[in-house]
């Protein structure tokens, strides 16, 4: 992340809008959801297509936007999210290039959908009073203005007007499905259930393409991100709460109105009939709910499109944008951006004309649908990558995701794109691609052998070289494990778990230090390389080899530590065996003292075998600080990532010398282990026993044990050595971990 994004960020921070799940997702959400397609344009569509191919579009819509639902959520409740909604998610994900792009894209989507809603509204509205028509566009310009200055006064105050809204709509619903349900013919709805033909111009996708905005109300919520109290949960709950009810009423709307309406009164007077069948004759609450409805969608895209360009523009990707960022004292209110908001709405609605027959109207349908497409399409891209990258730091809160789901989602995004209007799909595909090209700003030449190797090189190199260029962050930590395996026909055990850990979240090398003069063991040396590559051949192992020639095993170590790194790819873990030998003790602890000396985290593995093959495993930390703690948390999720571990369970155990530390303690690490995201049971062990006797009572029959220490000064080797042979004597496979500070549990 640049320091103009991280800069960016912080400014973000400092809104003090606390809007909870109902009020700041579900709300704006579901207003949005229920806006004038359900109005004025579902009657319309169900004569058009008939009941079952519009069940069928309804199903289609609320997938994709169910799959982008769950691929928000995950993303969401993996990082702290501030304002910007899904241009945030996005940049944060794929980066500023990305986010730049699709940040535009929503912002017009939005922008576009507030002279949507209004046209809607005063359609609505001329259709109900017809002497009104000569005035449509007076009307129209004015319902916008009133408007920007209910969301010039803040959010707070727009959301409290949103409550009022809730309530009407609500109302309007029940007066019409209720009138509907009274009217129901079922002759009328076999009649409507599937038509021969269209009578219209209008296709499938056509269709589609008219009412796939009444499912696109979930920006309203996520859009508001910078405005929640607790974006984590608030965004998941409220967003799948608002496309459940969508879907359930919209679903009850179509059945009830496609048995109580004929296809010409459906197409040409819809609106008109509702009214006409409300409940009790209490038609003026429908003429209330489409006004409510179409008001209160427009009002959420008010707050929603300036939110997003100044979270565009604090980020500094776009200069042109730079004076968008600056919001107000309190609440952080995006004024600037709300009055080109304004402008964006006066505009399109004077290109609109006086068209209240509704042409202007479905035109501006397919546009938002097409940004909304796309806009989706990212955002299911950003799970998928960061989910099936394996990148360690996406460790979600949200269970109920799976990158299929995403990479489903981005799929049926692009296919109804194209389905849609494939011409625009490709004219809008292409701008935002060039959009794209811009931002990223780099001249990419390649030069070519063999095709493939040329261009895989080619992308390495270039990809190497933004890394090193980038600074580097905690939350972008990965395993990149150099592993001293002397003979690796005998070092099996330290080599798997390396390769558990890092083999397909990071990077893993298998190395070996030969002692002597380079001129004499040259063959010796090629000898060792066949050996290490035939050994990851055989074992199907995907790690790289390398081997060096020193006069001392510690001289060798410094040499292919600092040696060793690919430009930013240097190793951040060395992984060696422990050392029983006495006689050797010093020198071994004068690696450990190496290795820490060079920066790097240290893992010293006690071999005791592997774990049975069959049986539920089980991974035992024991915590004595975060300091080597988190490190050894990150390794465990890492672990359990591989499918011979996928069932372990993980048991993060502390020892304390009395019973009233036992409740802080385990407050603290269970606090520790929810806000990490990983899923750990804790168990706090009361003794004033050592810690050999605790270790071997709780860990004996653990699969593997993680342990933290401090590596001692060489003249208290022989002590250190001594302390640790007792402590893990008889103990399953233990895995000694010193930390260098630099993987962050929290991020």
């Amino acid at each position: 992340m640049n320091a103009n994004i991280k800069k960016g960020s912080e400014q973000i921070a400092r809104v003090s809008n606390q809007l909870g799940t109902f009020g700041g997702v579900f709300t704006p959400s579901i207003l949005t959801i229920f806006g004038v397609i359900m109005f004025m344009r579902t009657g319309f569509v169900i004569g058009e297509a008939g009941i079952f191919s519009l069940l069928v579009i309804l199903l289609i819509s609320k997938s994709i936007t169910l799959l982008t639902s769950l691929s928000i959520s995950a993303v969401s409740t993996n990082t702290p999210v501030a304002g910007g909604g899904a241009y945030f998610l996005i940049s944060r994900s794929l980066g500023p290039e990305f986010g730049g792009t699709i940040g535009l894209a929503l912002f017009s989507a939005q922008a576009i959908s507030v002279p949507f809603y209004v046209l809607g509204f005063t359609e609505a509205l001329v259709r109900t009073f017809p002497d009104l028509s000569g005035g449509f566009r007076m009307i129209a310009l004015g319902t916008t203005a009133v408007l920007f200055l209910i969301a010039y006064v803040g959010a707070k105050w727009a959301v409290k007007a949103q409550y009022v809204i809730m309530v009407v709509l609500g109302l309007a619903i029940v007066t019409f499905l209720g009138g509907s349900a009274t009217h129901f013919q079922p002759d009328l709805f076999r009649q409507n259930w599937q038509y021969a033909q269209y009578v219209s111009s209008h296709s499938f996708w056509g269709v589609f393409a008219i009412f796939f905005p009444a499912v696109t109300g979930i920006m309203a919520g996520v859009n508001m991100s910078g405005d929640l109290k607790d974006p984590k949960r608030a965004i998941p709950v409220g967003t799948l709460a608002a496309v459940g009810v969508g879907f359930v009423v919209y679903a009850g709307q179509i059945l009830l109105c496609g048995g109580s309406q004929t296809q010409s009164q459906l197409l040409h007077s819809s609106f008109e009939l509702l009214r006409e069948q409300a409940l009790f004759g209490m038609g003026f609450l429908v003429s209330a709910g489409v006004y409510a409805a179409t008001l209160s969608s427009a009002i959420g895209s008010f707050l929603g499109a300036p939110r997003v360009l100044q979270a565009v523009a604090r980020d500094k990707v776009i200069p042109v944008l730079n004076p968008f960022a600056k919001g107000t004292t309190h609440g952080d209110e995006p004024r600037r951006a709300l009055m080109l908001t304004l402008a964006i709405s006066f505009a399109v609605i004077l290109w609109a004309g006086g068209d209240s027959g509704g042409g202007a109207f479905n035109i501006l349908a397919a546009v938002v649908t097409m940004f909304f497409l796309y806009t989706y399409g990212m955002l299911n891209l950003a799970a998928f990558i960061e989910s099936f990258s394996g990148n360690p730091s996406f460790r979600p809160r949200f269970r109920y995701y799976h990158w299929v789901s995403a990479i489903c989602g981005t799929l049926a995004c692009m296919a109804a794109a194209i389905l849609v209007d494939p011409l625009a799909a490709i004219v809008a595909g292409v701008v935002l691609f060039g959009l794209y090209s811009w931002l990223k700003r780099r001249l990419f030449e390649a030069r070519f052998g063999d095709a493939r190797w040329g261009f895989m090189y080619s992308r390495l190199r270039a990809n190497l070289l933004k890394i090193a260029k980038m600074p580097t962050h905690s939350k972008n930590w990965r395993p990149t494990i150099l592993v001293l395996t002397g003979n690796p026909e005998t070092r099996l055990t330290m080599t798997l778990y390396a390769l558990w850990i890092g083999e397909e979240r990071g990077l893993v090398t298998l190395a070996r230090i030969l002692e002597g003069d380079f001129m004499e063991i040259a063959k010796m040396r090629e000898t060792a390389v066949t050996q290490l590559k035939r050994f990851l051949v055989e074992n199907d192992f995907d790690a790289l080899s390398t081997v060096v020639v020193s006069h001392n095993i510690n001289d060798g170590l410094i040499a292919l530590i600092q040696g060793h790194a690919v430009g930013p790819l240097s190793p951040n873990i060395v992984f060696m065996g422990w050392s029983s030998e006495k006689e050797n003790v010093q020198s071994f602890v004068r690696l450990l003292n190496t290795v820490r000396l060079l920066g790097k985290n240290l893992i010293a593995i006690k071999d005791n075998g592997l774990p049975k093959e069959k049986g539920a495993r089980r991974i035992d930390i024991w915590w004595r600080g975060q300091e080597n703690g988190s490190l050894m948390v990150i390794l465990s999720h890492l672990l359990t990532l591989n499918w011979e571990w996928s069932e372990a369970k993980i048991r993060l155990l502390r020892l304390i010398q009395n019973e009233a530390g036992r409740e802080p303690s385990f407050d603290a690490l269970t606090h520790l282990v929810d806000a990490a995201r990983v899923d750990a049971e804790v168990e706090i062990v009361v003794s004033e026993e050592s810690l050999a006797t605790v270790l071997h009572r709780h860990s004996h029959d653990a699969s593997v044990v993680m342990l933290g220490f401090n590596v001692p000064a060489e003249e208290n080797s022989a002590a250190f050595q001594e302390n640790i042979e007792q402590l893990l004597r008889g103990m399953p496979t233990t895995l000694l971990v010193s930390s260098s500070g630099d993987a962050d549990l929290l991020e």
